[in-house]
């Protein structure tokens, strides 16, 4: 899924764009702290910086015996690399995202194990607020429910990055924890496996968010997230609980926009439901949103022939776990299935297959016009969709600020 993280400011998420070359990904309180380091100096080679692995986790307290039998054996893996360094040709659409996550076999599983878990989902919903059927959404996307938790050993995956100058101190320090994790849970090299970038176990937990969130929850003494089922959902209950999950609060639901809506209305500011159901929008079913007072952001992944979401607070507390707003409406909406609500009242829309050379282009177009969008890095995030419905405005168009077919050719032929 991966692309260089200079552009995640920008970006709709940064593992949407590495799903095609990894299942996994940088997962819980990562993509916050993960923004490259310039490339200075003369790069240490991969046995040099070992040795200054070595002097680092004695100053960050591992212990003597873990640095003794683990560092000295760290490999650097080149295929690691090639995946930090990947950038896909083009740019996913949120039609093909999201079919492709929010698919039959996801859905008729997570039923499966909704029923399967039920007594103990219960349990974690009272103790942690969090309904089971949103947990199973995360598992189910991060790892399959467990069918895929990766294949590259973790210790040689994070010392192969921490060696690399582009992003070595955020590496260095999930190394350290990595090491100081294998004493606190008694862990063994060959049992760590997980994502090129480090994620580990059925939840994909980097190792910050393993040190601080993992909990042991059947009983056993320790917190095993590749292993333990229990473990692995006891723990995100308790992520998501402290990221600030509010119970009893759905994460938003599935619009309809009436016919001329004014999409210039739109914007990344929440407003209460109460004004959205003012400008006639409607539940999926046709009836009132309601005048509840509960902050919402309208958002139209897919221009507005696609489908339309209000989104409320646990959105956001999704995009804490990972900030793709394509991946928190793929768990809000799997979350929905699994619990037997219907699909999307509104298809798919078939939509161009741009290039992120394409988006570049037109983000130059938009600057050169006055529009600001940042850089022209050719990921299409809040600056460009703002951008382009600026431009949309400006020529009678429909502002839904997607880059259609027409808008787009509209942008470089003006």
């Amino acid at each position: 899924m991966f692309r260089p993280l200079l552009q995640i400011k920008r970006s709709l998420g940064f593992r949407a764009f590495l799903a095609l070359s990894c299942l996994s990904s940088f997962s819980s309180l990562t993509l916050a702290q993960t923004m490259p380091q310039p490339l200075e100096g003369k790069q240490e080679s991969f046995e040099e910086c070992k040795v200054t692995l070595a002097s680092k986790a004695k100053e960050q307290g591992v212990s003597a015996s873990r640095i003794a039998a683990e560092i000295p054996n760290l490999r650097q893996i080149p295929k690691v690399l090639e995946y930090d360094r990947n950038q896909p040709e083009f740019v996913q659409t949120f039609p093909s995202y999201y079919s492709a996550r929010v698919n039959e076999w996801r859905i008729e599983k997570g039923r499966a194990a909704l029923i399967e878990k039920k007594e103990f989902l219960a349990e974690l919903t009272r103790k942690y607020g969090i309904p089971g059927h949103y947990l199973l959404a995360f598992w189910g996307l991060e790892t399959n429910f467990g069918n895929y938790k990766g294949k590259m050993s973790t210790l040689d995956s994070l010392a192969t990055l921490a060696c690399d100058p582009r992003r070595s101190d955020y590496f260095t320090g999930e190394l350290m924890l990595a090491l100081k994790l294998m004493d606190r849970e008694s862990l063994s090299k060959d049992q760590m496996i997980g994502s090129w970038a480090g994620a580990m176990g059925h939840t994909q937990f980097m190792p910050t968010a393993y040190t601080k969130f993992a909990l042991d929850g059947d009983g056993d003494g320790k917190a095993d997230l590749w292993n333990s089922e229990k473990d692995a959902l006891t723990s995100a209950a308790n992520f998501l609980n402290k990221l600030g999950w509010k119970p009893g609060l759905r994460w938003g639901r599935e619009v309809v926009l009436p016919s001329g809506f004014d999409y210039a209305k739109v914007s990344n500011q929440k407003k209460p439901i109460s004004h959205w159901a003012s400008l006639d929008i409607t539940k999926a079913n046709g009836t009132s949103v309601g005048q509840l007072e509960i902050p919402a952001k309208l958002i139209i992944p897919a221009g507005h022939e696609g489908p339309s979401f209000l989104a409320y607070h646990n959105f956001d507390v999704i995009l804490r776990w990972n900030n793709s707003e394509f991946y928190g409406i793929a768990v809000g909406q799997l979350a929905n299935r699994i619990l037997g609500n219907d699909e999307l009242s509104k298809p798919l829309p078939d939509l161009p297959k741009y290039s992120i050379s394409q988006m570049a282009q037109m983000q130059r177009k938009l600057n050169s016009m006055g529009i600001d969008v940042g850089g022209a890095d050719g990921i299409i995030g809040p600056a460009t969709r703002a951008g382009i419905r600026e431009f949309q405005l400006r020529n009678n168009m429909i502002a839904d600020g997607f880059p259609s077919t027409t808008t787009f050719n509209a942008i470089l032929g003006s």
